[in-house]
């Protein structure tokens, strides 16, 4: 079956071997310097379904393998992310709207998975993210937050004040660094596998910026 023309341009174009050093700066393109909820919320609502598509049903080797010694595995990061939607991001912004700095975030064990019995499925891991994720932002939109919310300041026990701008886009980001942990851990498993190729392949050679 023949297909368009342009869907054969493309199809045969390629890159060149040896690209341009590319210009760093972009005429034209907005510096993300304000928060803003609304573009928050677009990634956080997304997480879950993107988490759902690349790990659902994978063989063991991509879902049960690390990196090593002290490493996570997907397993791992999903315990990570449920125990963080339950304990972490609503509960801390209610004690921020509630108390500001008076009463200081609760302290959040990072390695809570780590340390108690698993004894949910991926799957289970999944459908639970998922459940709390849309119950938090269901209680973070009953908030109502006004421009002027997102400049109130809480007190982390570790990094002391903080604004609520501050801890939503945390939010955001968390879940952009753990799947870029997640591309990591499982580009790992092929890192002998793939041969030469490797000098090519960013992945293999990242140091790891959301190591645990």
């Amino acid at each position: 079956m023949s297909g368009s023309p342009l869907l054969c341009q493309l199809a045969t174009y390629r890159l060149p071997l040896e690209p341009k050093a590319p210009d760093m700066h972009h005429v034209g393109m907005a510096s993300l310097t304000e928060f803003n909820v609304t573009e928050a919320v677009a990634v956080l609502t997304r997480t879950p379904a993107t988490l759902n598509s690349l790990l659902r049903g994978l063989p063991s080797i991509w879902v049960h393998s690390n990196e090593g010694k002290d490493t996570w595995s997907a397993f791992d990061i999903m315990g990570h992310l449920v125990y963080a939607e339950r304990s972490d991001w609503m509960p801390r912004v209610r004690i921020l709207l509630e108390n500001g700095e008076t009463r200081p975030f609760d302290p959040f064990d990072r390695f809570a998975q780590l340390n108690v019995k698993q004894e949910n499925s991926l799957e289970q891991l999944l459908d639970d993210f998922a459940c709390l994720r849309r119950d938090n932002l269901t209680a973070l939109s009953a908030l109502n937050l006004q421009p002027e919310s997102f400049s109130r300041r809480g007190k982390h026990p570790a990094l002391g004040v903080v604004t609520l701008s501050e801890l939503l886009a945390t939010w955001a980001v968390h879940d952009l660094t753990h799947l870029h942990q997640l591309s990591r851990v499982m580009a790992h498993q092929y890192r002998d596998v793939v041969g030469p190729w490797s000098a090519y392949l960013g992945v293999l050679q990242c140091a790891g910026h959301s190591a645990p």
